[in-house]
């Protein structure tokens, strides 16, 4: 069904309305991937032996029981047993804090479109960058990437509150206290080591890039092709709205009307995975720890403002991609939401959703800290206000509820379980989180 057709069939008339144009009728592109290189990211994606002390993977804090996220506001890494909400810390080596930002969900990363990475984009392609790739450790970056998505993630294996762990209390966690992250001896050197050492991934290698010895990029190279391959959502209803015309729920009908006109939702939710990829402020609620430097005292989180350095990059976070959204609570770049609901009336008010936020909207795992300590300053709650880039905009509750369910036919259940799934053993012999 031709695109003319498809919006007369949907709204009976052959005139369809302005905000039509907006909708992404173009398909998404995605790399080819290597079969054997997919298992093997598989493999890595669920080994804890990407982490400093072998207790947390990848998956700890994006699991498919929790639509690739970990199901809580903010998570606890290293230093911390368990899955999901019902991890908590361990009395006997507990974090020094939370992770700071909300766990972001992995659908669709795969798609040649997304180039920008984390909820600050820190680290997005360049060109001008000998390595093709801008990231936080800059000149000092290792060469070699296939991607920005392969050097996104294996950043988290150098994060003592996600995988590397407290110092001193490993080799990785020693390594990247004292700087040491790139070349022989460095952190990412460490753990390709350890990888090396076993017999199985040393064998599947072999079938991916022969018998050269394995760099840290071809390690992280592999756990991209499995992000890639494993949680691709494009068969939604709305997408088969897009691709033949197939009507969606009435109310998921009026919602996307809503969505793509009047509530202006679309304005940053563009594009088929309803991203700008562009960063904005909002006016979230800040709660946990904030983004601060290990010497810094504060709890604040300015986002983009920590990449750039621009003033009026102050609070703007990343525009988050929508497919499964109804699944991938909690919401916010610091899960300050628990319900879709409670994040989509922000939208419509963020100033007064800022000023009356209760942290009750959250889902916190237990752990003694003040999460309060940004909204309990009313000077700097008043910075994030004045940031604000969303004019109010005025909805009935029904409207609101047509919305939800526009959103709700955003989610493809065969993304959600996963292309593979999760693996019974890993190479390694240590837990998988099941």
């Amino acid at each position: 069904m031709s695109r003319v057709s498809c919006k007369a069939f949907v709204f009976g008339v052959m005139t369809a309305p302005v905000w039509a144009a907006d909708l992404p009728f173009e398909e998404p592109v995605f790399p080819e991937v290597d079969s054997a290189q997919v298992e093997l990211g598989r493999l890595l994606f669920y080994d804890p032996i990407l982490s400093g002390s072998k207790t947390v993977s990848c998956a700890t804090c994006h699991h498919p029981k929790f639509a690739t996220g970990d199901g809580v506001s903010l998570g606890l890494g290293d230093g911390a047993k368990g899955l999901g909400p019902d991890r908590v810390a361990d009395p006997e080596n507990l974090p020094e804090q939370r992770i700071p930002r909300n766990a972001p969900p992995l659908f669709n990363l795969g798609a040649t479109e997304f180039t920008v990475f984390f909820h600050d984009g820190r680290l997005e392609e360049d060109a001008s960058r000998p390595s093709g790739i801008r990231t936080p450790l800059g000149s000092e970056m290792e060469m070699g990437f296939a991607s920005a998505l392969s050097a996104q993630s294996m950043f988290p294996v150098l994060s003592a509150d996600e995988m590397a762990g407290h110092y001193s209390e490993n080799e990785i966690s020693q390594a990247v206290r004292q700087g040491l992250i790139t070349g022989p001896g460095g952190a990412w050197d460490l753990l390709s080591q350890r990888v090396e050492a076993i017999p199985e991934y040393r064998a599947r290698f072999d079938e991916v890039i022969g018998e050269e010895a394995i760099r840290f990029t071809d390690i992280s190279d592999a756990v991209a092709a499995f992000l890639d391959f494993e949680w691709r959502g494009v068969a939604s209803p709305f997408d088969l709205y897009l691709r033949n015309g197939t009507e969606m729920e009435t109310a998921a009908m009026r919602g996307m009307n809503l969505f793509y006109g009047n509530a202006q939702c679309s304005t940053c939710h563009s594009g088929r995975f309803q991203t700008d990829h562009d960063f904005h402020a909002i006016a979230m609620p800040q709660i946990g720890p904030g983004k601060a430097a290990r010497f810094e005292s504060h709890a604040q989180d300015t986002g983009r403002m920590r990449v750039t350095g621009d003033a009026e990059d102050a609070y703007a976070f990343r525009t988050p991609p929508l497919r499964n959204v109804a699944q991938t609570a909690p919401y916010g770049h610091s899960g300050a939401y628990a319900t879709l609901e409670g994040v989509v009336r922000h939208h419509l008010d963020p100033v007064s959703g800022l000023r009356s936020y209760d942290i009750a909207q959250s889902i916190m795992p237990g752990f003694d800290a003040d999460d309060m300590r940004v909204l309990s300053d009313p000077a700097e709650v008043e910075r994030i206000a004045a940031a604000n880039d969303l004019a109010p905009i005025a909805l009935k509750d029904d409207e609101v509820d047509d919305i939800l369910a526009f959103l709700n036919a955003l989610t493809d259940p065969q993304s959600i379980r996963g292309a593979l799934g999760v693996p019974a053993s890993v190479p390694s012999g240590l837990p998988v989180d099941q």
